[in-house]
């Protein structure tokens, strides 16, 4: 009887890579941008978007190779904060859909970064991809 197995972990690919900048915006108007999470591995794997916890900045530095999420977008904010995974994650300016998922191997999932300019000033946000088995 032969058996085999063979050992991986997930692939994957961000595009464009972090930061998601929209730049100055007239008050009251919307932009949105797309990022790309790409499964490039063998296997199915889930991920989950949510901000990073204010003491994460130190984080900041450390790429996804190393085991951390990895970083989607920087935006600073006094928004309020959103635990829930299901629907679009709202924060401050910014409504990020959808902020969870499956990715089938080779698959592709467009996730998409609206900002509504509301208040005058910068607003700024860490959010995180999680990428189960990276």
């Amino acid at each position: 009887v032969r058996v085999s197995a063979k050992a991986v972990y997930s692939k994957y690919s961000i595009e464009p890579a972090s930061p998601v900048d929209f730049g100055a915006m007239i008050k009251g108007t919307k932009k949105a941008q797309t990022v790309m999470l790409e499964n490039k591995g063998m296997l199915n794997f889930k991920f989950r978007i949510h901000q990073a916890s204010e003491d994460a900045s130190g984080l900041q530095g450390k790429s996804s190779k190393q085991g951390e999420s990895a970083p989607l977008a920087t935006k600073r904010s006094t928004g309020r904060k959103s635990s829930s995974t299901q629907g679009p994650l709202s924060l401050g300016m910014f409504t990020v859909s959808p902020c969870s998922g499956s990715i089938a191997p080779w698959g592709q999932q467009k996730i998409t970064v609206e900002c509504l300019a509301g208040q005058e000033g910068t607003c700024e946000e860490q959010l995180y991809i999680d990428i189960v088995g990276r």
